[in-house]
């Protein structure tokens, strides 16, 4: 936890009300969200109980598994899970445009992707596990499922996968999200209580933050956003109405039985899918960083990309070879060095974090030299210099030290001066071409401006890999090339 965080925490305790950390939303919020609310079978590890989902906060649909033991029963309810997921995703694939990709290729981007919300970490966990046991069922021969479930598994694979990457919106868990975005007076664990965090980032009208978080302690008043179920619940209620659904001598009864269970999964998702979309109003509030389209837009194509190759690949291997996995961990470190840059440089208050660690600093201009140029061989390149007076006492320069420019990340600066109390800079980039820079690139003498050691476009470059034919020895040499079997789908919890 950072000193302004912490700040924020104990402000936050003192007001009976969550402090916002960020001065603008640093996560895409779609309009037209798919918010889904998850239950599974206790003791079960990837058996589904109960799905709340849609993408309209007054329509929600109910899917309960009345005996999620039952292999049938299981597979039909995932086959309705499929009838809602599928479309959603399908209707995203509209208004493609054609582009030219770096290497020369023609791709199709479409116009939207698709953003599915769910409660917290423990709900993408459960996607995650739901993907991993149905993208390699077969539609056809023994043990045959519907024809949409494994396509259900191969896209939630990929949703997960999405959220394992830094700066990504296409799965999103509503607690870490506004985890982000407010400071608590309660425990980073506590924060995973949906109704708790926003008890304290909007509490009901006449409750602080306090009292508000207290009563979502309470699994009759607000039951928990799952995907495990309150004990009390699962022996009280849920257990006895299930034995009656096992045991019912008839249809009639069956049908009745069914309608009870359905009625008590009803009660305990429904308090948790308004909080949901209560969430999302909250987080819709604030503006979007600067650099929020561009990811958005990264996210587009690599949805995109996927859903056109679809048809043509297999369903993702259980475990990367050698060489994709040291690939993905390095785009996922790099996704995550950019992301962390990006919500400084658009965010003044995520600046000032790393202005208390030295990482960057505010100065005033006290005097520019705009046309200053350098020889270099036989012409004249355009450098001109500023002298600063530095206000950040945890900051220190030294020659040499490249920074970048906060207000024109497109601008380095260089120190080439030092005395007692300023610092003299040489500027490039950012001014155009000519030997006289475009008004508005240079700085002017009383300008605040800020300067920091990184930059989002400043990521390490991704190392040369070899390729999977020839993977090392000492990482198991070239893999068999991989194709699906029906062991693939053998799990213990499946």
């Amino acid at each position: 936890m950072s000193v302004l965080t912490a700040l924020a925490r104990v402000k936050a305790v003192r007001e009976g009300q969550a402090q916002r950390l960020v001065s603008v939303r640093h996560t895409h919020v779609s309009d037209r969200p798919l918010v889904v609310v998850p239950l599974r079978m206790a003791g079960e590890t990837a058996a589904p109980l109960a799905f709340m989902i849609g993408s309209d906060p007054e329509a929600p649909t109910l899917l309960v598994a009345h005996q999620p033991r039952d292999r049938a029963l299981r597979f039909r309810f995932l086959a309705d899970l499929a009838d809602q997921v599928l479309p959603y995703i399908e209707s995203c694939r509209t208004g493609a445009e054609a582009t030219t990709a770096k290497s020369g290729e023609e791709v199709v981007v479409y116009g939207d992707a698709p953003q599915i919300v769910v409660p917290n970490g423990g709900g993408i966990g459960f996607l995650r596990l739901i993907g991993r046991s149905t993208r390699f069922r077969k539609a056809e021969g023994p043990y045959a499922v519907p024809a949409d479930v494994p396509v259900l598994g191969r896209w939630l694979t990929w949703f997960a996968d999405r959220a394992d990457q830094p700066g990504t919106a296409n799965l999103l868990s509503m607690t870490s999200v506004l985890g982000a975005h407010w400071a608590t007076g309660q425990s980073g664990l506590e924060d995973g209580n949906l109704a708790a965090l926003l008890g304290w980032i909007s509490p009901p009208a006449g409750l602080t933050g306090p009292t508000a978080a207290a009563r979502a302690e309470d699994p009759l008043q607000c039951p928990p956003a799952g995907p495990a179920t309150d004990p009390g619940f699962d022996n009280e209620e849920l257990k006895p109405l299930m034995d009656a659904y096992d045991t019912a001598s008839d249809p009639a009864a069956r049908t009745v039985a069914a309608g009870r269970l359905e009625q008590a999964v009803r009660l305990q998702l429904e308090p948790t899918w308004r909080l949901m979309w209560r969430g999302i109003d909250v987080l819709r509030t604030l503006e979007p960083g600067a650099s929020v389209a561009t990811r958005w837009n990264r996210d587009r194509s690599d949805f995109s990309w996927f859903a056109g190759k679809f048809d043509e690949m297999p369903p993702q291997a259980r475990r990367d070879d050698a060489v994709p996995a040291v690939r993905n961990l390095l785009k996922r470190e790099r996704a995550l060095e950019e992301f962390e840059a990006h919500r400084a440089f658009d965010d003044p208050w995520v600046m000032a974090e790393y202005r208390l660690t030295g990482e960057a600093c505010h100065a005033t201009v006290i005097a520019a030299e705009p046309l200053r140029t350098v020889s270099g061989g036989t012409r004249k390149t355009l450098r001109p210099s500023i002298r600063v007076r530095i206000s950040d006492e945890a900051f220190s320069a030294a020659l040499g030290d490249k920074y970048v420019c906060v207000e024109r990340p497109k601008q380095q600066a260089t120190v080439i001066a030092i005395d007692s109390e300023t610092v003299e800079l040489e500027l490039s980039g950012g001014m155009g071409r000519k030997l006289t820079p475009e008004p508005g690139t240079v700085p002017e003498v009383g300008d605040r401006i800020g300067f920091a050691r990184f930059s989002p476009a400043s990521a390490h470059p991704m190392p040369t890999l070899p390729p999977r034919e020839e993977t090392p020895w000492t990482h198991g040499g070239p893999p068999a090339e991989w194709t699906p079997s029906v062991y693939d789908a053998q799990e213990e919890w499946s």
